[in-house]
């Protein structure tokens, strides 16, 4: 099979074998402006973070992380004519033009197939001078949020005014530090540095046209650039401002913004200089009504403002995910204009409710508000802990997202994203488009029905065609790396997660342990592997290719090896007669019926056990195969059980939690979006 594929590796990775390259027609540009700098960064080779999970990695930059850099240039420009700025930066910008507060970006992507945004600026422009500013940021951790940790930093631009290049980023630019921005700690998975703001900085404003740069240094060329910038095909994020209720006392103020948003806390006071505002984010209240600044999702969200003595304005750079803000203050101080500014991916729901039951009501307001805030420049899962997609849990939430909103770009990114990490693994990896190397061995394999049912949902079958041979590559691997004799595959060295938490699997008989290899030839992960087979077939049929494979005797295999003919389900694993719910539901999905008993026997098993005794996972699989079997009843009981979606609701759920309940992880996020899929399931057909 035809598997279009670059010899050796992309730029700093360690991955074996060829990478899987994509037949895309995407808008590629050559800048005329170079990538600029400081001096610190300017001569650093890049370091490479890639490798496998398993792999020992020594990974040693020298770059300071948390560095936030401002870049300035005046340009002389004509009024009313049509103007674009094409930019980009490594980790990330925020643009100014005039004082005014344009856009940020890029969304994440490796160096190799690394974003610009094509930006309107026309209505910032004015006859005569302008001033481009752009307050850019290196954060220089390990995660999930960008491909950072490797010691690249940089701005590049280019403004076009009537077709014609006015300005580019060059060493005209003045640039230095922000020393107004101080970490206070990590926060999350080393997910994000906690900020302490400092009014009055000599850097403050910027941004401005009348401030005076003329003490800072000029932009260094960034000396080993290997990025190749393509044009970002989602769109530019949105922002809403969230007023609050406030309640003052004697010692400062909380602030209820009515929901868990995604942003950044704005508020202007004035106090003593010197002096402190200690400032307290929470997504949830104590039982004595304070703010829970400890976030169960381990995340401690204390952040400080030092005030100047005159007028100020808090500035935060990064974003969190929250409710509530407690702003304790000093002797003398006073606050006002408090407001949160909410960042989204643009959402405009399509998707009318196809049901009839008002008690479903509040569970689609729930999946449908979660998925409107949530979703950023990225399908993420959490939006605090990890900030980060998931391959896994995007495919539900991505799927989702497509089916409300009939806006495919984030969910071909994240498709895009993730086979672009075969330069790493040709399994791919489980967080794409990031510096933390994670593999998880259903994943990949979770794309492939899910693409189905999006061509199912947009008759898009030209983006099938397009993914198709680098679709076949991922499953060569899994052929070549894990294939037993049989057909199905054993001794995989990606982590099997089954269901999370562990506690929701049921007691899962195989060893599924993170961190080694699996030799337990088991049920789950070939029941995925047996879908994605099925699924390639289908999507060779809509692509007009021949078929993949014969998934035939793997099926055989696997009804031979997990089935058992006499209670019609499914074992966990092979040589044990344990049958958890989690090794029977991914069957149910995947139409796995060796007998036309065993739809009825699983269903009976689910009723048994519960739609609760399921989670993150689990949960999908069932509403899927009851849709599949045209049991909509049956699938709006489980929408309506009272330990999902409505015990959410019950603790107070304003976006989806990381799980049933607040207590069903030891670290549950309250703003996550795998179990927005409800929504799906709620859709007029």
């Amino acid at each position: 099979m035809g598997v279009t594929a670059v010899a050796g590796s992309r730029p700093g990775g360690r991955g074996k074998g060829q990478v899987i390259v994509m037949d895309k027609k995407e808008i590629q540009r050559v800048f005329q402006g170079k990538w600029i700098t400081t001096e610190s960064f300017c001569n650093l080779q890049p370091v490479n973070v890639f490798h496998r999970q398993l792999e020992e990695a020594h990974i040693s930059a020298a770059a300071p992380q948390n560095s936030h850099i401002l870049f300035r240039r005046h340009f002389e420009a004509r009024g009313g004519i049509q103007t674009y700025i094409y930019i980009s930066a490594d980790d990330y910008y925020k643009l100014y033009i005039n004082g005014r507060f344009v856009c940020q970006g890029p969304a994440p992507g490796y160096p190799f197939h690394y974003y610009y945004n094509k930006v309107d600026i026309t209505g910032h422009i004015r006859e005569g001078s302008n001033l481009i500013a752009v307050h850019t940021y290196y954060q220089g951790l390990i995660n999930r949020v960008w491909v950072s940790g490797d010691d690249r930093h940089g701005l590049i631009l280019d403004v076009e005014q009537g077709g014609e290049t006015i300005v580019s980023s060059d060493e005209s630019f003045r640039c230095t530090v922000h020393s107004g921005f101080q970490g206070m700690g990590k926060a999350g998975y080393d997910t994000q540095f906690l900020e302490r703001y400092t009014s009055g900085s000599p850097q403050e404003g910027f941004e401005r046209a009348d401030y005076d740069d003329s003490g800072w240094a000029y932009a260094k060329p960034r000396a080993n650039t290997d990025y190749i910038l393509y044009e970002q095909p989602t769109k530019m994020l949105v922002f809403e401002e969230i007023r609050p209720t406030l309640a003052w006392d004697g010692k400062g103020v909380t602030a209820d913004f009515g929901a868990v948003y995604v942003g950044y806390l704005y508020a202007e006071a004035r106090g003593e200089k010197g002096s402190s505002i200690e400032v307290l984010s929470a997504q949830e209240l104590e039982e004595d009504g304070c703010p829970r600044w400890r976030l169960r999702c381990n995340c401690d969200y204390r952040e400080e403002w030092q005030l100047s003595g005159g007028a100020d304005v808090l500035n935060q750079f990064d974003y969190k995910s929250f409710r509530y803000v407690r702003l304790n203050l000093p002797a003398g101080c006073r606050v006002e204009n408090i407001c949160l500014k909410a960042r989204h991916y643009p959402f405009a729901l399509q998707a009318a409710p196809g049901f009839q039951d008002p008690e479903l009501l509040p569970v689609w307001n729930l999946c449908v508000n979660s998925l409107r805030y949530g979703v950023q420049e990225t399908i993420q899962d959490c939006m605090e802990r990890e900030k980060g997609n998931y391959l896994g849990d995007g495919c539900y939430t991505a799927l989702a997202h497509y089916a409300l909103t009939g806006d495919a770009s984030i969910l071909k990114k994240l498709v895009d994203d993730s086979l672009r990490s075969s330069f790493i693994n040709r399994g791919l990896m489980t967080c794409a488009a990031c510096s933390f190397m994670q593999e998880i061995a259903e994943y990949p394999l979770m794309v492939y029905p899910m693409l189905v049912r999006y061509h199912e949902l947009s008759g898009d079958r030209a983006y099938l065609e397009e993914c198709y041979d680098s679709l076949c590559g991922v499953l060569d691997y899994y052929r070549e790396a894990y294939g037993q004799e049989n057909g199905l595959l054993c001794n995989v060295d990606k982590w099997c997660v089954v269901e999370w938490p562990a506690n929701y699997r049921g007691g899962y008989a195989a060893d599924v342990s993170d961190g080694k290899v699996c030799t337990d030839m088991h049920n789950v992960v070939n029941a995925h592997y047996l879908g994605a087979l099925k699924s390639m077939n289908q999507i060779s049929a809509i692509a007009g290719r021949d078929r993949y494979c014969d998934e035939a005797p793997v099926e055989e295999a696997f009804y031979r090896i997990f089935y058992d003919p006499e209670k019609k389900l499914f074992r966990d694993k092979e040589g044990d007669d344990h049958m958890s719910l989690i090794a029977n539901v991914f069957p149910f999905m995947y139409g796995l019926f060796p007998e036309e008993e065993t739809k009825e026997a699983i269903v009976g098993l689910i009723e048994e056990r519960g739609f609760t005794s399921v989670m993150l996972f689990g949960a999908y699989p069932i509403l899927e195969g009851l849709r599949r079997l045209g049991r909509k009843e049956q699938m709006y009981q489980c929408l309506k059980d009272q330990g999902a979606w409505k015990r959410m609701l019950r603790e107070g759920a304003t976006t989806t939690f990381e799980g049933w309940g607040k207590e069903t992880k030891w670290n549950t996020s309250l703003f996550h979006l795998t179990l927005s899929y409800g929504a799906m399931f709620l859709i007029e057909e």
